[in-house]
């Protein structure tokens, strides 16, 4: 009989596992998902209990070929995908495909690539979880069934090639909201004032102005509102006494953050790192599947990575416990171990991110990661490690000074009693208390010099901004999506062209403003925050096995099929009608509305064709739409290569371009924007002979190709770009880049008998 075979979602993992299960088991790979629903249809069978006609992914032919080949004699099949719902899913698809008479299927669940992880999940097997396989699959149809039946309805209004989703939409409405509450702020003026001040002994210090009358100074309520105000308080401190009323001091007890959850990992990877929510995955996933970190093969070094629970093993906390003990010494370690408690909603089905031996000291390793690797695994290791460590005791001073009978002046000042966890990992200071003087020793009732009084005027500001970092916290408070869609929802905005990364801060581009504003108006309870949190519940339910996953789908789609059609009669087509601006058409005095082609967004005139005026726009800072004057510039460019009179610029709403100036007998223009979007890659012509370099340039569509400078002496051209590197196995001149979902971006060898792949991530 054929030995069992243990079945693994990537196909990194079958080295690691190799070490560990040895000659007993076959281990094969399905890399990935092996069925979907079909991507020309719906794929739904709404009237038939929304039954879904799952079909094999189209290039993972010879993946299942190879998955019936080694199970062909064996009995015995361990479905070990992530332990995750997309894991339970990739399980029960193929036990589909590899379903036989008297054939046994377990699913392990493997939390950790290491020798006690792989043996526990194996000696303690599972049945297949069909109330997790169901909440997959009603996350799946639920997202299908909005996908697939919205996004027509937009290329229809606005243009081809946009897409809806459950919850990447209502991502794109909470960074809008906020752009637009930044918009509409309007800053309110106040002041400070601080006073320098001399006790008997140095060193000066700098208090600042907090109460007036008794009353709290907020900045908000009860402000310095102007500068005639803070004149008068001036004056009135130049001639008060400055005396010390009370002095405050006490120990402040800070305890560590627990460990890393996925997105509280993602937000601490954007902000310390500079890493992008998908690249610190991408690293995760390379750091939990297996790295080489000695002669006996890989081994992996982290705990599953997509989790939003706090829970870790008893075990590893002791064990962090005698590291704790030996390296820093007893003062730094607890005499039990903390363990931490998870949030309402949080699933515990694993662990918290953490290292699978913290004897795998980041340095120790170090040598055999590369630099992100080592990164991301320092961060991970740390905030373990600290999270068992002791109590930090912090002294914190306050000074309260009286300024005459009105006014009351306030220092405060913190030193660092004990570091216990943060001589490891430090923690951003929630308290308020800035280590920012040195404060003299003073006595109660002290007389104080003032040697300076300094009135400051401000401007409240707007709230910021969401960063990758912020988003993520805002997603995950709200209860939006779930820790393991994080990244791909941030990536999914940026692609389809709705938000724009600029200085690290999300901006809505003028079409995710007017594609959200059509969904809002149309469906205002899909784009929802509450009902989409709701929603995360509801598949939490189906987990659960409390929720029937056709009842869900049911009661979610009696309400969004009627949304849906009311949208596809009243929503309003962008292409034709248009968005109401409030402006009038300079030509006729007609409204001008915003109207989408192929090109992008524009004004044009409601009274077309009787009135044929079109401009590009901007819009300020307050969003108010201005309309972009057209330049005619009358010098001559070139001479016509059809008449041989003189070509000018002229600019269209699609941008600069040259135009005959024999008009109307001669009709020839040339693209201006088009030539110059012409990029030298600097990469030399793999066609022989040629001397000329790869350009990126774009064709009549605006799609991105690279070709060949001397075109048309030389017809070189890729839909991907030519990297300048040989082929290290066929010795092919060049190499080309390429990113998918699935491996992120990579060098391929064009030659497709070849299959030569380099992954760059």
């Amino acid at each position: 009989m054929a030995k069992p075979l243990i079945i693994v979602e990537s196909p990194t993992k079958i080295k690691t596992l190799k070490k560990y299960v040895g000659k007993n088991y076959n281990v094969a790979a399905s890399a990935g998902h092996i069925r979907d629903l079909p991507v020309k249809n719906l794929g739904i069978e709404v009237e038939d209990n929304f039954k879904a006609k799952y079909v094999n992914i189209r290039d993972k032919s010879k993946v299942i070929a190879n998955l019936k080949q080694n199970a062909k004699d064996t009995d015995e099949i361990f479905l070990a995908p992530d332990p995750d719902r997309e894991g339970e899913a990739i399980a029960f698809h193929i036990m589909d495909i590899l379903k036989k008479k008297d054939r046994k299927f377990h699913r392990v669940l493997i939390h950790e690539l290491t020798q006690k992880g792989i043996t526990d999940a194996l000696e303690h097997p599972m049945e297949p979880d069909r109330a997790k396989y169901d909440a997959q699959q009603a996350r799946r149809k639920l997202d299908r069934l909005v996908g697939y039946q919205i996004s027509p309805l937009l290329w229809q209004k606005v243009q081809r090639g946009l897409s809806a989703g459950r919850v990447q939409s209502v991502a794109v409405k909470i960074i809008c909201d906020r752009e637009r509450e930044i918009r509409a702020f309007i800053p309110q003026e106040y002041w400070t004032i601080t006073a320098d001040l001399m006790a008997g002994s140095p060193p000066l210090f700098n208090a600042s102005l907090v109460r007036i009358d008794g009353k709290k100074i907020d900045n908000k309520k009860n402000k310095i509102e102007n500068q005639a105000q803070a004149d008068q308080i001036t004056d009135d401190l130049s001639k008060a006494q400055f005396i010390v009323d009370e002095i405050r001091n006490k120990t402040v007890k800070r305890n560590p953050l627990p460990p890393f959850i996925t997105s509280k990992l993602q937000q601490d990877a954007i902000n310390r790192l500079r890493f992008s929510a998908r690249k610190t995955m991408v690293v995760a996933q390379q750091l939990y599947e297996g790295i080489e970190i000695g002669s006996g093969g890989p081994e992996g070094l982290i705990t599953y990575m997509r989790t939003d629970s706090t829970r870790i093993a008893p075990e590893a906390a002791q064990e962090a416990g005698e590291y704790i003990t030996g390296e820093f010494g007893k003062e730094y370690g607890l005499g039990k171990p903390r363990f931490f408690k998870n949030k309402n909603k949080a699933q515990d089905a694993h662990e918290a991110i953490r290292p699978t031996s913290v004897y795998n000291t980041p340095d120790k390793i170090k040598a055999h990661l590369s630099p992100d690797q080592f990164k991301l695994y320092d961060l991970i290791w740390k905030r373990f490690v600290a999270s068992q460590m002791a109590q930090a005791l912090i002294d914190q001073k306050s000074i309260l000074i009286k300024a005459g009978e009105k006014y009351g002046f306030s220092v405060s000042g913190s030193t660092v009693q004990f570091p216990g966890f943060m001589k490891l990992y430090k923690v951003p200071d929630t308290t308020g208390d800035k280590d920012i003087q040195n404060l003299p020793r003073v006595d109660e009732g002290e007389k104080l010099t003032c040697e300076k009084i300094d009135p400051l005027q401000h401007f409240t500001k707007p709230l910021p901004r969401f960063t990758e970092a912020s988003l993520v916290k805002e997603l995950e408070k709200n209860g939006i999506g779930r820790p393991s869609t994080y990244a791909s929802i941030l990536t999914v905005i940026r692609d389809k062209g709705y938000v724009d990364l600029v200085n690290r801060s999300f901006i809505p581009s003028e079409l995710g403003f007017i594609v959200n504003d059509l969904l809002v108006a149309s469906f205002p309870e899909l784009l929802d925050i509450s009902f989409t949190a709701q929603m995360e519940t509801n598949l939490d339910d189906v987990e659960s096995g409390n929720l029937n996953e056709v009842d869900l789908l049911t009661r979610f789609y009696d309400g969004f099929s009627q949304t849906l059609e009311n949208a596809r009669e009243n929503m309003v087509s962008v292409k034709g009608v248009g968005l109401e601006t409030g402006l009038k058409c300079p030509t006729c005095g007609q409204p001008l509305n915003i109207k989408i082609g192929r090109n992008g967004h524009f004004l044009a005139c409601t009274a077309y064709p009787d009135c044929s005026f079109t401009s590009n726009y901007d819009r300020d800072e307050k969003g108010e739409i201005a309309i972009v004057e057209k330049q005619v510039d009358d010098t001559p460019v070139k001479d016509c290569p059809e008449c041989g009179k003189p070509m000018v610029a002229k600019e269209g709403r699609f941008g600069i371009f040259l135009a005959c100036t024999g008009y109307p007998d001669c009709k020839h223009t040339e693209s201006v924007n088009q030539e110059n979007s012409k990029k030298d890659t600097g990469v030399k012509c793999p066609e022989s002979g040629c001397t000329g370099t790869v350009l990126e340039k774009k064709s009549k569509r605006g799609k991105i190709f690279y070709g060949c400078s001397k075109y048309p002496d030389c017809t070189f051209a890729s839909w991907d770009k030519p990297v300048e590197k040989a082929c290290p196995d066929c010795g092919g001149k060049f190499l080309v880049e390429k990113e998918t979902k699935r491996d992120g971006k990579f060098l391929k060898c064009p030659d497709r008998a070849c299959g030569y792949k380099e992954h760059l991530d």
